[in-house]
């Protein structure tokens, strides 16, 4: 059950990049080799790893030829990494919540600490609890972001969205989208009723029941990530639930007005962590790759990738965005956002299934 809980948001993720591509003109694709590289590297990887300005530098600093394969969800990774032989793949991209699937699995190398710059991390995205074992570090958080609240700030009123009980209130009724996805929305609709994430039981359903029909009634649609962006880059919602930057960011030069934040309620988190393969025969380049992944430098061209933007976990790569990009992710409010969010409810089979029905019940409504 949670696997599918797990690919399904990471699937969702993946859409929103296709539709921010589609709507910017955008396109992600393998950067091409460098001329006569002597040496090829394989990443399995999201989308955003994709982008030429990202691995063009590497490739020509280190006379190599990095090989590009995206996956849609965790499920799906693992099942390439099963048909593969060992050795076929050297880097892994992962869901940060996931990387212990992977270790469990043998499939990654321990990396050693003092090659990392763990210490630029922001603290509360380092989650060693996920990326370590019996203080070993097999991955390290590359990239994060939130679902949260995406408005169109000349539709709104921007104070309003730093109320969590505007996702349930009348005066935005028929101009909002659901995202459909109910893991991190029943999320939210915890954080609006004064509850922690990992916190969630059973005894709670009563109340997220009644605000999810209540959002329900005030929304104009619930929708998938292309759907749902495409109708507030459109105009046709001035609100999306569960959005975030990785929504509106990519967008913030072409659709200006389109805008983010974090309520005074809080917000839920989600975070990808990158790795070195166990089986890799070229650990040393690797590793090396994962380095310049988390360096200011390439941390920046990630956060920016074409496929999607979303937060650098190195709070250093703020020296290599320029303002209108800082500005879109909002940069400088991350250690207030931080604080204020929590990650995704991680619920019993039997308490996953309540989730799921719940909103199942929502959307016939």
């Amino acid at each position: 059950m949670m696997q599918s809980v797990r690919d399904g948001a990471r699937l969702r993720r993946f859409f929103s990049s296709t539709a921010a591509i589609a709507i910017t003109t955008l396109s992600a694709v393998a950067a091409p080799a460098p001329v006569f590289a002597q040496e090829e590297l394989n990443a399995l990887v999201w989308c955003d790893h994709t982008d030429p300005a990202l691995l063009e530098p590497f490739e020509k600093a280190n006379d190599v030829k990095v090989n590009v394969k995206v996956y849609e969800g965790t499920g799906a990774g693992l099942s390439i990494l099963d048909q593969s032989q060992p050795g076929d793949w050297d880097v892994l991209v992962i869901d940060g919540v996931d990387v212990h699937r992977a270790i469990d699995l043998d499939l990654l190398a321990e990396m050693p600490a003092d090659a990392l710059p763990t210490a630029d991390i922001f603290p509360e995205v380092r989650m060693e609890a996920n990326n370590t074992k019996d203080g070993k570090t097999y991955a390290v958080t590359e990239k994060f972001g939130y679902n949260t609240i995406s408005y169109d700030k000349t539709k709104v009123d921007p104070k309003d969205m730093q109320d969590l009980s505007v996702i349930w209130s009348d005066k935005y009724k028929g101009r909002i989208a659901l995202y459909d996805y109910y893991l991190p929305m029943i999320g939210l609709v915890g954080l609006g009723l004064g509850k922690k994430t990992s916190e969630l039981t059973e005894a709670d359903m009563p109340a997220i029941k009644e605000k999810l029909a209540a959002m329900r009634a005030v929304s104009k649609q619930v929708s998938d990530v292309v759907s749902s962006q495409t109708a507030l880059a459109t105009g046709e919602v001035d609100i999306l639930v569960g959005g975030g930057e990785w929504i509106t960011a990519v967008l913030s030069a072409d659709k200006p007005s389109l805008d983010w934040t974090i309520p005074e309620q809080g917000a839920v988190r989600w975070a990808q962590s990158i790795g070195v393969m166990k089986d890799s025969t070229k650990q040393d380049l690797a590793l090396k790759f994962v380095q310049y992944i988390l360096s200011p430098e390439g941390q920046a061209r990630l956060a920016t990738s074409s496929c999607y933007w979303a937060m650098p976990a190195n709070a250093k790569a703020g020296e290599f965005l320029n303002d209108q990009q800082k500005t879109a992710l909002r940069f400088s409010e991350q250690a207030e956002y931080l604080k204020k969010t929590q990650l995704y409810p991680i619920p019993s089979a039997e308490l996953d299934q309540q989730f799921q029905d719940a909103w199942t019940e929502m959307l016939q409504q």
